[in-house]
């Protein structure tokens, strides 16, 4: 009953600030932002009578989605997973020059101090501020004796004052634990919203939020052609719940399956277009908010550069007839 209560009212909650943003700014905008354009008309069957479909809450116009919670996040970002503190400074700093807003961390990756001072960096050159960047790290829920504790830690490890999304990093023994410390830290304002990650099951997502005063506004889970799993993204979407997803290019070392099939690689001849950007705008048409990888500077350009065109309906379905349900990560 508590859970069925929490999220009525949250979602209650969404409808009216989208429902208010709406009626004075055009929806999740910035000052001086015109209302968000509809997307194209697409939608197909998949898994098991599940549909993939353009309508989401995500605006491409001011490349911003409103969260259930209310907060506002971008709608691309860059993962950091596998680098170290002086490559992710480089990369974080290229990235916010870019125009990315949204950066994704974790405790597990070690970089913390890299993140922090590529964003000072940006800020101190007054290329963002504080305020403009989207900082989302998680936390494992096992071997902490104090997951509040470990919460403040993290937070001064990144030194950018406050987190604004915070995520169970994956399905664990003390993830109810670490699940209540972090809507207590929302309460006292270090954490802004509430994730969960990794792969999860309609069940499994009951169980986590079985007693929650606060729903998950994100869940992060592996996304790409090979693994659509929209099903899973239309339950949680009745839910008010975004889905952030990690490789987005099927991972590390195995992005050549899908920058060079057939699929990929013609539709991105037919735009003028890199099968990377096909690859994130086909995850935003579907309603998903991407976090490619790279250190590379040219790549990281590259992979939010995606605002200038758009997939036809016709080729969101090629796409959609790729998936084959097959995960590269399986913890």
């Amino acid at each position: 009953m508590k859970r069925y209560l929490a999220r009525t009212l949250i979602l209650l909650g969404a409808i009216l600030i989208t429902g208010c943003s709406n009626a004075g700014s055009g929806g999740a905008t910035s000052p001086g932002g015109g209302a968000p354009e509809a997307s194209a008309p697409y939608s197909t069957q998949s898994e098991a009578g599940a549909s993939q479909s353009t309508d989401s809450l995500l605006d491409l116009e001011t490349r911003l989605v409103t969260l259930n919670d209310g907060n506002q996040m971008p709608i691309v970002g860059l993962g950091t997973w596998t680098q170290n503190s002086e490559t992710a400074e480089n990369s974080v700093y290229e990235a916010l020059k870019d125009g990315y807003r949204l950066i994704d961390t974790a405790r597990y990756y070690g970089n913390a101090a890299g993140v922090q001072a590529g964003v000072k960096r940006a800020i101190d050159e007054g290329i963002v501020t504080r305020e403009e960047v989207f900082i989302a790290t998680k936390i494992i829920p096992s071997g902490i004796d104090d997951y509040r504790a470990a919460i403040d830690e993290l937070n001064e490890s990144l030194g950018l004052d406050y987190i604004d999304l915070l995520f169970i990093h994956y399905r664990a023994a003390d993830e109810v634990e670490l699940y209540r410390a972090i809507e207590d830290a929302i309460d006292d304002g270090v954490v802004h919203s509430l994730g969960i990650s990794n792969y999860y099951t309609p069940d499994e997502f009951e169980q986590i939020t079985e007693d929650a005063r606060i729903m998950p506004a994100v869940i992060q889970n592996e996304s790409h052609p090979f693994f659509q799993n929209s099903a899973f993204q239309q339950y949680v979407g009745e839910q008010g719940v975004i889905i952030m997803s990690y490789y987005p290019f099927g991972g590390r070392g195995h992005t050549q399956d899908l920058f060079g099939h057939e699929t990929i690689t013609a539709i991105a001849e037919d735009l003028g277009k890199t099968p990377a950007q096909v690859l994130v705008r086909w995850q935003l048409q579907i309603g998903r908010v991407p976090i490619p990888g790279s250190k590379n500077p040219d790549h990281i350009a590259e992979n939010i550069d995606v605002f200038d065109f758009e997939l036809t309906n016709d080729q969101m379905r090629q796409i959609q007839q790729m998936n084959t349900n097959t995960r590269y990560e399986t913890w």
